[in-house]
This record gives C-alpha cells, structure tokens and sequence, in this order.
C-alpha cells in the first residue's frame, strides 16, 4: 500500500534542480547533538539543580564583591546598638501611606525589670533605604578605594543604622559579617577540592593505569586514611598547626589538612575509571598509533569521564565547608580576626547571648545550610547528566 505525504509547494523563486532546506526535526537534533548539549538538555530538565546553581553563583558573586555587598565594614562597632534585633525594612508607614522602602529611627530604652536594652521604633521619623549609597572608605580587593556600598541610609552611623539580621555583643552588623564570612567559607571549600582534584586525578590514575605493586600500595594508603575518623583527625592535624603562624598561614593550612583526607574519594573515582578504560578499544588504537603515556592519559582518558569529575567535585565542596565550619567552630581552624562562617558560629557557645539574640546563632547556620544543599542538589542535577545515554 503506498502512503503519501503533503508536501509543501515550492516557491518560484528557488532554482531548478536544487534542493529544498528543510529544517530539522527534534529526534534529529538529538542524534547530532554532542555529548555536552546533551548533558545540559538534561541537566535543566533539573530544575531544582537549576535553581540551586543560580544560588551558588549567587553566593559566589557575593562573596567577590563582599566590601560592596556588605553595608558597614564587619569590625565596626555601634556601641548604642549591642544586641540589636534585625532591623524591619517598611513600605508603608504607620499612616497606611506608601513609600520607597525605609526603617524608622530606633530608640534605646532600659528595661528596669531584666536590665537589658530593648529597642522600640520612633514612627515620627523615618530614613529612606538608598541603593549605591555613599559609606565608609574602603578598598575592593584591597587594590581599589571605593566609598560606595550596594544599599544603606544617608545618615551617619550614630543616628541610625540598617541591621538585616541585627548586631553582636559587641555592636557590630552581623549581615557585614556574614557577607564577608562567605569570602572565607566558600574559598576554602574551593581550593580544597581543587587540590583533592590535584591529588586524587594523579594518585588514582597511577594507581588505575600502572596497577601491580604501585596499585596495592596506593589503595592500602587510601584505606587506612579512610579507617580513621574524619572529626579526630581533623583536630589532631588542625592543633599541630604552630600558634605562631599568621592568618594567611592558618588559612592555607586548614586547605591543606582538609585536602589531605579529600583526596581519597576522588582518587577511588578515577582509578575505577582507569581500570575500566585502559582496555578500551579506542585506548588500543592510540597505543598502537605510538601515542604516549601522558597523551593517552591527559587527551583520552580523562576526558572520556570529564562529567562524572565535575559531578564528583560539586559534590566534595559541602563537604569542605561543612569540615571548615565544624574546626572553626570548635576552636581548632580559623580563628579571629578572620571572619568565617564557622567563625562566627562560635558566638553560639555562649547560651546567654543566643537566649538573648538567637540571630546571632541563626544568620551563618542559615547560610551554612543554604550553601551546602545548593551544592548538593547542583550536584545531584550534575550527576544525573553526567550520562546523557542513561534512560
């Protein structure tokens, strides 16, 4: 039985004898597609994945440009405002009319029952909330003098201040604090599994390629490093750290001993593959082409499961943070006058002070946990498309 199509009449204006383009079809655009537009067709099909890498981004865009971001510098001190509550941003004012956003004057009063300064709003006054304001001197990056800041009120610090997740002890602007603690957080998460990467890439694949007595040796290593408990050994290597070293030291040293342990998942990962790769045909074929050791392993092998290290590392960076935030905490990181998350987490030892300012606790808790499951659903959106021919 013959089956017919309708075809579309050809216009005039094409010349004889040559061809109509017609434009492909969806199941056509697959098949041509390259293994890399398909992982990203796949990976925003994700879209929670999707919404967590904007996030990440974000937090990173954030944390580069922290002295604009951030409305005070993080060791000012605002002695009239010690345990301020997080400061209420309004549009309408106490009349019901509507207004650009502002915050009302703070008065502090002295609570005669539980002596503790209580701050109450003055709805006479109000102090409009500006982008781009004019504020402190301070120098991006420390190469640039710049005096703007992302938002802020016009007026002097001791009239009225702009609080989004209140003060300290000591007066100082926790948002400030937090902004520049991402700075820290982030960076060390980072650059710690950038060398994990470092470590694991070269130690599993020589271990995946060369197997035999190089192999045993290397797994043996892996497994005693993986039977030790991560929290101890952590503390152990972080009190070894000299007392004396400087903050730069201190920070590079906590990478490093947090690289240290990282190293040995990422290293299993890439052996794995080695092993698995090393008896492919197209891996004989480069051989037998005179191809050498470094060009199989570098412009073969691993770009062959490129993805699956991305996923993999996406993964590893909450991890880092978390670890970097557990020493901080406990004392044995990062330690003041650096800002970190886990920094300022260890004002939450004091139960006093957070059964009087439970933000102080709340505001890096709360970015802790939104960074970490930002990375962790990326990551699990990244793993899914890391294999774009799985159904």
């Amino acid at each position: 039985m013959t089956t017919y199509k309708s075809v579309t009449a050809v216009p005039d204006s094409i010349p004889h004898g040559e061809a109509e383009v017609v434009a492909p079809s969806q199941d056509e655009k697959v098949y041509v597609a390259s293994a890399w537009t398909l992982m990203w067709w796949r990976f925003r099909r994700h879209k929670v994945a999707l919404i967590s890498t904007v996030i990440v981004l974000l937090l990173y865009l954030v944390a580069l440009f922290c002295e604009f971001v951030a409305p005070y510098d993080p060791g000012s001190m605002f002695s009239k405002y010690k345990f301020h509550p997080p400061t209420s941003i309004h549009v309408v004012d106490a009349e019901g009319n509507w207004h650009m956003p502002f915050v009302y004057q703070t008065v502090r009063e002295l609570d005669r029952e539980t002596l503790r300064n209580t701050y109450n709003k003055d709805t006479s006054i109000r102090y409009p909330v500006r982008f781009f304001v004019r504020g402190e001197e301070y120098k991006l990056w420390g190469l640039f003098p710049m005096n703007r800041k992302l938002f802020g009120v016009d007026v002097p610090h001791e009239e009225q201040g702009v609080f989004l997740m209140g003060t300290d002890r000591l007066g100082r602007d926790m948002f400030s604090r937090v902004i520049y603690g991402a700075r820290i957080s982030l960076s060390v998460g980072l650059a710690g599994v950038l060398v994990s990467l470092v470590l694991g890439i070269f130690l599993g694949g020589v271990s995946g390629y060369y197997g035999g007595a190089v192999d045993n040796i290397i797994q043996r290593v892996i497994e005693f490093l993986r039977s030790i408990p991560s929290i101890p050994l952590w503390m152990g290597l972080s009190a070894a750290l000299p007392t004396g070293w400087s903050v730069l030291q201190i920070y590079f040293g906590i990478t490093l001993i947090l690289s240290f342990i990282g190293w040995t998942g990422m290293a299993r990962v890439v052996r794995g593959r080695f092993l698995q790769l090393r008896e492919e045909d197209f891996i004989t074929a480069a051989k037998l082409s005179g191809a050498s050791e470094m060009r199989l392993i570098v412009r073969h092998m691993l770009p062959s499961f490129l993805s699956h290290i991305i996923a993999a590392l996406t993964l590893s960076i909450p991890g880092m943070i978390m670890a970097e935030t557990s020493l901080s905490f406990l004392g044995l990181g990062l330690r003041e006058p650096v800002i970190s998350w886990g920094v300022l987490l260890q004002e939450s030892q004091n139960v006093g002070a957070v059964a009087v300012s439970p933000w102080i606790m709340v505001a890096p808790a709360a970015m802790v946990v939104i960074s970490v499951l930002a990375f962790n659903f990326m990551g699990d959106g990244l793993r899914d498309a890391a294999d774009p021919y799985a159904h």
